[in-house]
């Protein structure tokens, strides 16, 4: 069995959605794709590839969890924030609430 050790430490913010593009970690992403922006004070310089892009996180919210991978920085986002693709949002959150707290943690990816 493959072991996922558990990074331990699980942040907590809100949750959002974006409209994916190229994002700050250089790779062009799709509405279609579970992918997050990390808030900038966790992400750091938004003008350079961060050491937290390609990561994966397992997000929770008020409908269910998603893993996601990190490939965009969100530069009005609070520390523990992500805004997340609006595939990713709606599985766990509905559209209509666009905002919702969310808590997560580093997984493997």
């Amino acid at each position: 069995p493959t072991s996922t050790k558990p990074s331990g430490q699980v942040f907590s913010g809100d949750g959002t959605y974006f409209t994916p593009n190229t994002g700050a970690c250089g790779k062009r992403n799709k509405s279609s794709d579970l992918i997050a922006a990390l808030n900038k004070p966790q992400y750091g310089n938004v003008d350079k590839k961060s050491p937290e892009c390609g990561k994966c996180a397992l997000v929770k919210g008020p409908l269910g969890q998603v893993k996601v991978q990190i490939v965009d920085a969100c530069p009005e986002c609070k520390f523990g924030s992500l805004d997340l693709s609006l595939t990713a949002f709606e599985k766990i959150a509905k559209k209509k609430d666009g905002r919702v707290k969310i808590t997560w943690s580093y997984i493997s990816c």
